[in-house]
């Protein structure tokens, strides 16, 4: 997990900022520069109900823990591949693509487990609520998902949490259009698996990866992380991200262009 830490900026006039609870995490979004007149109820506030209106849509859709999403549905063979939505074709083709890509490694579809995508959901849907903001004018903007980033118009302090101290970080990364995410076993213990062996991945503390989209950052994070100690060059490798990773003898390791 990663948190947005105070600018050095002093202060930013029209602000509009907004917290809620989606997918069963805070997401939070920060918008600067809203123009004069407009107010909270102006288009920085409703490019922000846009955002969340299509991230609660997503939950409602693709979550695996809700019986009538279109996951869920898929799962019990209620759907045909060509009765899904284009975005959910979109999400799946994702999640073949790391799959092959980590050599197994990231898996969606565990052995005695039901269709999980939820790896890759987050990470493509608040990055597509990125683009919502930017096709909606707006141009300097934060969006949190969990500790997840997408950001730009203006450089932003990002810290990664610490893997075993919740009250201190890391590490602080400044990105000024681009994202972060951190993949780690300190907030949900076991939960990353590695889909070569089926077992719970545990090489690893926690494993950052910047890049150019959220998309990116996080599937690179969550498939790095299953892979253990060798995903940290394996995620190093890919173009456009750097990384910044804590193995589990709590040894740093960091991609010479991390952003530090």
């Amino acid at each position: 997990m990663t948190v947005v830490v105070p600018s050095a900026e002093a202060s930013v006039t029209g602000v509009v900022h907004r917290v809620e609870q989606i997918m069963g995490l805070p997401i939070s979004l920060r918008i600067e520069g809203v123009g004069e007149g407009e107010g909270e109820r102006g288009s920085g506030a409703e490019a922000a109900d846009r955002v969340f209106a299509w991230l609660r849509e997503v939950d409602a859709r693709f979550s695996p823990f809700l019986p009538d999403s279109e996951v869920s549905r898929l799962d019990r063979g209620e759907l045909s591949d060509d009765e899904l939505s284009p975005d959910l074709v979109e999400v799946l083709d994702l999640c073949e693509r790391y799959r092959v890509e980590s050599g197994g490694a990231f898996q969606v579809r565990l052995p005695g487990r039901g269709l999980d995508p939820c790896a890759m959901v987050k990470g493509w849907a608040v990055q597509r609520g990125a683009e919502l903001l930017r096709a909606s004018g707006v141009t300097t903007f934060c969006l949190n998902a969990g500790g997840d980033v997408v950001a730009a118009g203006r450089p932003w302090r990002i810290g990664i949490r610490h893997p075993e101290r919740a009250d201190r970080v890391c590490a602080v990364v400044e990105i000024a259009d681009g994202a972060v995410a951190t993949s780690g076993r300190y907030e949900r213990g076991d939960h990353i698996f590695d889909g070569r062996s089926g077992l719970a991945a545990t090489g690893l503390l926690s494993l950052t990866v910047v890049a150019p989209t959220l998309t990116e950052a996080d599937a690179v994070a969550t498939a790095g992380f299953a892979m253990g100690a060798d995903g940290v060059e394996w995620a190093a490798g890919r173009s456009g991200c750097e990384v910044f990773a804590v193995d589990a003898g709590r040894g740093v390791r960091r991609s010479p262009g991390f952003p530090v």
